[in-house]
């Protein structure tokens, strides 16, 4: 029923950015919690960065805090994810993904995924 769509991912150098947009078919995007996650190779999903349905409240995985902006733009119905500083530990897929629950930090409370947007950061 809801579609997201990443993009914005790509190869960059270690201490270099990259800005990701998510893009939502839904029709309640402007009341829906939004968060971003990520993937490395042979890791679990992770949090990355989630932000309320306003875009007043925000909240950071530590390992991103002070590099990372997660914003949103209801008018147009996309999310997007600023990534400055970037480090090779940061290389992974990177979901975006609707929330339904409270907790900011679990998968659970999320009910619609993107495909994901591949990000590798090269030394």
């Amino acid at each position: 029923q809801v579609q997201l769509v990443e993009s914005g991912g790509g190869l960059v150098q270690t201490g270099g950015s990259l800005r990701l947009s998510c893009k939502s078919s839904g029709r309640t995007f402007a009341t829906s919690g939004m968060g971003w996650f990520r993937q490395g190779p042979g890791k679990e999903r992770e949090f990355v960065a989630g932000i309320g349905a306003s875009g007043r409240i925000t909240n950071y995985a530590d390992s991103v805090k002070g590099r990372f902006t997660i914003s949103r733009d209801n008018a147009k119905k996309t999310m997007d994810l600023q990534m400055s500083n970037l480090k090779p530990e940061d290389t992974a897929v990177y979901y975006c993904a609707r929330r339904v629950r409270t907790d900011y930090y679990s998968p659970s409370s999320y009910d619609y995924w993107g495909q994901g947007t591949q990000v590798t950061v090269s030394s």
